[in-house]
């Protein structure tokens, strides 16, 4: 792995800690953490002039907690902290900023909240696994439904709820400019791991995105994305791709998610499988919902997949 300084440098981001403008009255501070996952780290956004929002506290590190801090100019407070998702690497800071600054934190809801009901249904039946990296003590002190305006000091966002990443998920409308949190990324795709992933939800919320007028998307990790109707008929094609590579490997043969990614997923580090192995389960319980693939017995992580014939 890289550098931290040498990978957010390599992608136009500056120095972790740092602040950015990267538009009117928004300025990027790049968290200290990067990974496989996270890219160069996670970004956190100041929006605003006086009376600031923060978007996506990020994960619990103290340095990063003050690099926040210090990046408030003068006759500036923060008053409102948003979160796109319980992620460790998004929300953990969440409640020692507020306590510091005394600004409430809105959110969608819970770790647990907007879950898909069959997510719901097969996280209380079957061992499907998933939960990497979920932030299971976040709690807002405000919950944000689907469209609801957040104003503050001379700026007004709209929250969109746009679950599948994760089932809280949401994103931010900033006049045109969203904050996309996880659904939509410049430099990879997402990880949708059930139950707190789902695809359907995702491909969703990647349409919702679709139908929207948007100059930029600013993501939860790296660089703005400047082409971001491109950006989403990439993704959904991407996601259709797979599935049909998928279907066409169980018209052959039955076999579990790990058997698919090890053979769909033939160029991808050995390291990272795992996680495409999620993507696969995920692609899975869709078809079933779909009735294009079913499970020989109870769907489960390790469950073998067959192909259903077509009429």
């Amino acid at each position: 792995m890289q550098p931290t300084d040498t990978l957010s440098a390599a992608m136009g981001l500056g120095r972790p800690g740092t602040p950015v403008d990267v538009a009117p009255d928004v300025r990027r501070l790049l968290a200290p953490n990067p990974s496989p996952f996270t890219g160069p780290g996670t970004n956190t956004y100041l929006v605003g002039q006086g009376g600031l929002a923060v978007i996506d506290p990020g994960p619990d590190n103290p340095a990063h907690l003050e690099a926040i801090l210090q990046a408030i100019r003068p006759q500036q407070r923060i008053t409102h902290i948003l979160v796109t998702h319980a992620h460790l690497d998004h929300s953990p800071l969440a409640r020692p900023l507020s306590e510091i600054t005394g600004a409430p934190v809105f959110a969608y809801g819970d770790a647990h909240s907007g879950r898909s009901e069959i997510m719901q249904q097969l996280a209380a039946v079957s061992d499907l696994g998933g939960g990497e990296g979920t932030d299971l003590h976040f709690i807002p002190d405000h919950v944000v439904p689907d469209g609801a305006l957040l104003s503050g000091d001379r700026w007004q966002m709209r929250a969109l709820w746009t679950p599948g990443h994760f089932g809280n998920h949401l994103c931010f409308d900033l006049n045109g400019i969203i904050f996309t949190g996880d659904l939509v990324m410049g430099w990879s795709s997402s990880l949708v791991s059930p139950p707190d992933g789902d695809l359907t939800d995702f491909m969703s919320s990647c349409e919702k995105l679709k139908s929207m007028k948007t100059d930029v998307f600013l993501p939860g990790h790296g660089p703005a994305v400047t082409d971001p109707q491109d950006r989403l008929a990439w993704l959904i094609a991407h996601r259709n791709a797979r599935e049909a590579s998928l279907l066409d490997a169980l018209t052959t043969q039955s076999a579990t998610a790990e058997q698919l990614a090890a053979l769909i997923y033939n160029d991808t580090p050995s390291h990272l499988l795992p996680a495409a192995t999620r993507n696969v389960l995920a692609h899975l319980i869709d078809l079933t919902g779909k009735k294009k693939v079913a499970p020989v017995g109870p769907l489960h992580a390790e469950a073998i997949f067959q192909r259903l014939l077509e009429f």
